[in-house]
């Protein structure tokens, strides 16, 4: 199992995401634990103010330290070791590979969901490292703290009813997911490729790996830079290329 504690002024936005589906199962089954701090409640003034004007002047309002290094002197004194991440747009870009690794190796993991134009620096002595989802702005990190226990959460044993899921989805063998069709067989003149409903096997792999292959090449030539490529894939892109007719 996997504890999150998610340390945020907005607790209702992360109740409200993980009372469904995938993330609500998880949870119920001991899978995965979350815990829902709200920062507010560490705060040391009536007004029970988190933020203030930055010194040296400029836009925004900036994060202060107490209420966070309250919060998690609070929660640090049950002894348990916790990974703390802030969610930061200057942090390491978040993919498939951190989400293995968080998977892999963290056991207990604690995330600041930042606001506002920042967090007052002396918070970062707190953190173990910082994690962006993208190279764009949100207004505060509980989206970005979603996305990455909705990551990892799915790559937990147990987590999703077919444990095959997550090893075929975007991504998790480097390349982008062949495309996927379900009933009716027509629909709108468009038919459903005929390799998938011969029911050979052998074919179908060779198809999905292709088409796979075909989007990737298509969608994100990057990263194919980025794997080891076999045999039988060089020669399905080569027959690809030639097929769409590419240099």
């Amino acid at each position: 199992m996997i504890v999150f504690d998610v340390l945020t002024i907005f607790p209702s936005m992360i109740k409200a995401y993980l009372s469904e589906s995938i993330m609500k199962r998880a949870i119920e089954k001991g899978i995965v634990q979350v815990n829902v701090v709200n920062i507010r409640d560490y705060t040391e003034d009536k007004h029970r103010q988190v933020d203030d004007y930055p010194y040296g002047g400029g836009a925004g309002m900036v994060f202060k330290p107490e209420p966070i290094f309250n919060a998690i002197d609070s929660l640090c004194r049950d002894g348990k070791k916790r990974h703390i991440v802030l969610l930061s747009p200057g942090g390491r870009i978040f993919n498939q590979s951190v989400a293995e690794e968080y998977a892999r190796e963290k056991e207990h993991i604690l995330f600041i969901c930042g606001r506002y134009e920042g967090v007052d620096e002396r918070i970062k002595t707190l953190v173990n490292e910082e994690l962006s989802i993208g190279d764009y702005v949100l207004t505060g990190g509980e989206l970005p703290a979603l996305v990455i226990i909705d990551a990892v959460t799915r790559l937990l044993p147990g987590a999703l009813g077919d444990e095959d899921s997550s090893k075929e989805e975007s991504f998790t063998s480097g390349i982008l997911e062949y495309p996927q069709y379900t009933r009716p067989v027509e629909y709108r003149g468009m038919r459903v490729p005929e390799v998938l409903l011969s029911g050979n096997h052998q074919l179908i792999r060779r198809w999905r790996r292709k088409e796979a292959l075909r989007r990737t090449l298509k969608r994100r030539p990057d990263l194919l830079e980025k794997i080891d490529l076999a045999e039988e894939d060089r020669e399905l892109i080569k027959e690809i290329k030639e097929e769409e007719q590419w240099n």
